[in-house]
């Protein structure tokens, strides 16, 4: 029986709580979320803040303000500095930390939703540095080694912060009692350890609001991935307090530990990170806070698929310039792949991606000899410079195409000069002895002695690289008869870039495939990126965003999310699953992969923080009603139900189409006869895939 498929299936989404914050504040309600990146672009967590600021806001109003550490450089390039209003408790809590001496930088966040933000210079609180560090001494018994400067600027914070919280919390009573409104309800949320001071300091100090600490990775469990050993089958073996002693990082261990332990409620990113922080901060997670994106931001409903062809398009001259001289392959059959991320060689999968790349060259030379796959493998490291065969490359290329340009231009003005003349062109007479000279020395500057580079720059120490060893090792230096071509570039993408020219969102779009096989992943903003630009990916059960995924869909890999088992099988066999993985998607025709992009596609609304948002929501409720015992979230209890059955599924064929709603951000329906893109016969597709049930 045919059936059709439906978007996202879930009974809880944020949208009943949008109101700009009018809920919020007749409630006397106020949220606060710390982080060391809010306004800082300093890790991925900063891009978990700024993507869920925008729906932070239309929920909270300004009953919601961001807090951070105010590092100039970001600052003044992402914060528009206001004062908050006179009779705000807001503002009285401001004054007050300046008349101790604190500088204090508050205003709107220029992001998507223009949040409050209140920034603490750190300097400004240097000369405390000694009397916080002994308060937390006595009162936790953690000391701070004076070396570690990173660490003692999160403490200085985070005494900052729980002061000013202290004194907001006095200015709000009073405003509250001053205007007869109920008693001021307040929550704090706490990111990762070093914002996590600010929740010790505000528990040792009894000051009476809720707390809720997030951990999105493990420091215990960065370092230990880092090292070659079976990290998730021996967690429960662990001495954690000798690993963490070991690695010199024992006291901002118990900073992380301290905060997961104090919080009133405890969220991780993911499962997997949850069953990590069991282990080894010794306390199960209440709740899974997902991290979501502002899919609006990526949305193209029905031009992703031509963004797609315009992004290959520019894709395909880098690849033109890179491999000149070598370019005996079809570009309408070629392939881009790639992985991109820090550089963290294994706990990012550059390992198993480089070596199962090797035995998919070795597959497509036997099978498909026709088929070439360019992998691209984007990771910031040291470099020297542009590597001078990649820029010698562009420029011949480009002198070529300007050339006939040229040419073209004159031979169309001698046909046109020849037709008014009333005579048919002669081709002798178009092309003309000086274009034949111009174009073979454009040829002869194409000729190439070595192979193309596998690196776009010169890297600092590349004998010691581990990308370069790995390719060193695996024989994959570009030669004609590479199926796989490889292109090593250390450095992030942006459209300044005299290579490609391209921002990272617009070379995602014009490649076929993202490969992240991490290791150590609690939650993958990559694939998730992939996801919804509707780019299919590959990804692992060791990833938050793989679990999601395998949690939330029937069949993943029909729907262009390919995970690696990298948990129960050997690292042999896990280099075989993701090798046969790119074979097979290699094997899929053109038709069939706009079919999986559209299917890939359709999986953008499940990352949407108008849907995941709703766990932060409940995670924050589930902490003031520990504090605030009378409080009662009426509207949300009945949506917190339905919460765990969020799913994609497919939908009976007795059912109607997708409803308009499913998507918030699809526009009014296209009047061009495409209103029914969203309701699809899913045994076809499967059938043109070849994935029949």
């Amino acid at each position: 029986m045919s059936r059709r498929i439906s978007r996202v299936e879930s009974g809880a989404d944020l949208l009943d709580f949008l109101d700009r914050g009018h809920t919020a504040s007749s409630e006397n309600r106020f949220t606060f979320e710390v982080a060391w990146e809010a306004a800082n672009k300093v890790g991925g967590i900063y891009t978990v803040i700024r993507s869920k600021a925008f729906v932070s806001t239309e929920e909270l109003g300004d009953q919601y303000c961001l807090m951070g550490p105010y590092k100039e450089e970001s600052a003044r390039q992402e914060v528009e500095e206001c004062e908050f209003p006179n009779n705000s408790p807001f503002q009285w809590a401001v004054n007050a930390m300046r008349t101790v001496g604190y500088k204090i930088h508050c205003g709107r966040w220029l992001v998507d939703g223009n949040p409050q933000i209140i920034l603490f210079d750190i300097g400004s609180a240097a000369w405390k540095l000694d009397e916080f560090r002994q308060e937390l001494w006595q009162k936790c018994n953690i000391g701070i080694p004076h070396l570690d400067i990173e660490c003692n600027d999160a403490v200085i914070l985070g005494y900052m912060i729980a002061h000013f919280i202290g004194e907001f919390k006095v200015a709000a009573e009073k405003y509250s009692q001053e205007r007869g409104i109920s008693e001021p309800k307040i929550v704090a949320h706490f990111h990762e350890w070093q914002a996590g001071v600010g929740l010790i300091a505000i528990r040792t100090r009894q000051i009476d609001v809720a707390t809720v600490f997030t951990t999105h990775a493990t420091l215990l469990g960065r370092y230990l991935c880092a090292g070659n050993t079976d990290f998730y089958n021996n967690l429960d073996k662990f001495s954690v307090d000798e690993e963490a002693g070991k690695r010199q990082i024992y006291h901002r261990y118990c900073l992380e530990r301290g905060g997961a332990h104090l919080s009133h409620v405890f969220t991780t990113v993911s499962e997997i990170t949850g069953y990590e922080a069991e282990h080894l901060l010794k306390r199960r997670p209440d709740f899974i806070t997902p991290n979501g994106l502002n899919v609006k931001k990526f949305s193209a409903i029905h031009e992703f698929q031509n963004l797609h062809a315009m992004a290959k398009d520019k894709i395909h001259e880098f690849v033109r310039g890179h491999f000149f001289g070598h370019f005996d392959f079809n570009l309408d059959k070629t392939l881009y792949f790639f992985i991109a991320g820090r550089y963290e060689f294994s706990n990012k999968g550059a390992d198993i991606f480089i070596e199962a790349l090797a035995r998919l060259n070795h597959q497509l030379k036997s099978s498909m000899p026709d088929t070439t796959v360019v992998a691209f493998l984007i990771f910031p490291a040291k470099t020297n410079n542009f590597n001078v065969e990649s820029l010698r490359g562009h420029a011949v290329t480009k002198q070529l195409r300007d050339t006939i340009n040229n040419i073209q231009q004159q031979i169309g003005k001698r046909m046109y000069d020849t037709c008014l003349s009333g005579r048919l062109p002669d081709s002798n007479q178009l092309l003309t002895k000086e274009d034949v000279v111009k174009i073979k020395r454009c040829l002869y500057s194409l000729q190439r002695h070595g192979m193309p580079p596998v690196t776009t720059h010169n890297i600092v120490d590349d004998w010691n690289d581990p990308v370069l060893n790995s390719i060193r090792r695996c024989n994959l230096f570009n030669t004609v008869n590479d199926r796989v071509k490889i292109v090593f570039h250390p450095e992030f993408l942006n459209s300044t870039n005299p290579l490609f020219g391209l921002e990272y969102e617009e070379f995602v779009r014009g490649c076929h495939l993202g490969v992240f096989p991490s290791y150590y992943e609690p939650w993958g903003y990559t694939p998730a990126e992939c996801t919804v630009m509707g780019i299919p990916s590959v990804t692992t059960n060791l990833s938050g965003f793989g679990c999601f995924m395998h949690e939330h869909i029937t069949d993943p890999k029909s729907y262009g999310i390919y995970i690696v088992d990298r948990r129960f099988i050997g690292l042999e066999n896990s280099i075989q699953q993701l090798a046969q993985f790119m074979f097979d998607f290699s094997k899929l025709n053109r038709r069939q992969r706009i079919i999986m992009r559209n299917r890939t596609e359709r999986l953008s609304d499940l990352l949407d923080w108008k849907n995941l948002g709703i766990y932060y929501r409940h995670a924050r409720v589930k902490a003031l009603q520990t504090v605030y015992t009378d409080y009662i979230d009426e509207i949300g209890e009945s949506v917190y139900s339905r919460a765990n059955s969020f799913n994609y599924y497919t939908r009976p064929v007795s059912a109607p189409p997708s409803p308009s709603s499913s998507r918030h951000t699809t526009p009014a329906p296209s009047v061009h006869g495409s209103d029914d893109e969203d309701s699809v016969d899913e045994d076809q597709e499967l059938h043109e895939l070849g994935m029949n049930k």
